[in-house]
C-alpha cells in the first residue's frame, strides 16, 4: 500500500502546474505587510509585543520584559539619532543661507567697484 501511494505523491508532484515550494512560514505575508507600511513580521511592534503580558491584581504593572526593555532602547537611541541628524540638517542650511548671502554680498561689493559711467552715457541710462 505505501509504494502506490509514494509513486502516486510523486505523479502528483511531477505533473502539477504550480511548482511545489518549501519557503519558510514565518516569510507569510511579509510583502503584504511592508506594501502596506507595517513591520516585516507581525512581532515586531504593536499591542501584542509592547503590552505587558499580565498585571498584578491590584492594578499595578507588571515589570517590563527584557525583550521590551531592549525595544525601548533602541527606540530612544533611534530617537536621539533622528534629532542629532535633523539639527545637522538644520546647521547645514544655515551655513548655506550664509555662505549665500556672503556671495551675494561680494557680487554687490565688486559693482559698487566697477567704474560708472559718465556724461551721456548716464543720462542715457536713467531714462
Amino acid at each position: 500500500m505505501a509504494a502506490p501511494l509514494r509513486t502516486f505523491c510523486t505523479t502528483v508532484l511531477r505533473e502539477s502546474i504550480r511548482p511545489f515550494s518549501s519557503t519558510c512560514v514565518t516569510h507569510a505575508g511579509k510583502k503584504w505587510r511592508l506594501e502596506n507600511g507595517l513591520a516585516c513580521s507581525g512581532s515586531e511592534y504593536g499591542p501584542l509585543t509592547d503590552l505587558p503580558d499580565w498585571s498584578f491584581a491590584d492594578g499595578r504593572p507588571a515589570p517590563p520584559l527584557k525583550g521590551q526593555i531592549r525595544r525601548q532602547k533602541q527606540r530612544e537611541e533611534f530617537a536621539r539619532r533622528a534629532v542629532y541628524l535633523n539639527a545637522e540638517v538644520d546647521k547645514g542650511m544655515e551655513r548655506w543661507q550664509e555662505k549665500k548671502k556672503e556671495e551675494s554680498l561680494k557680487e554687490e561689493q565688486l559693482k559698487s567697484l566697477m567704474l560708472k559711467p559718465k556724461g551721456n552715457l548716464l543720462l542715457n541710462n536713467k531714462k
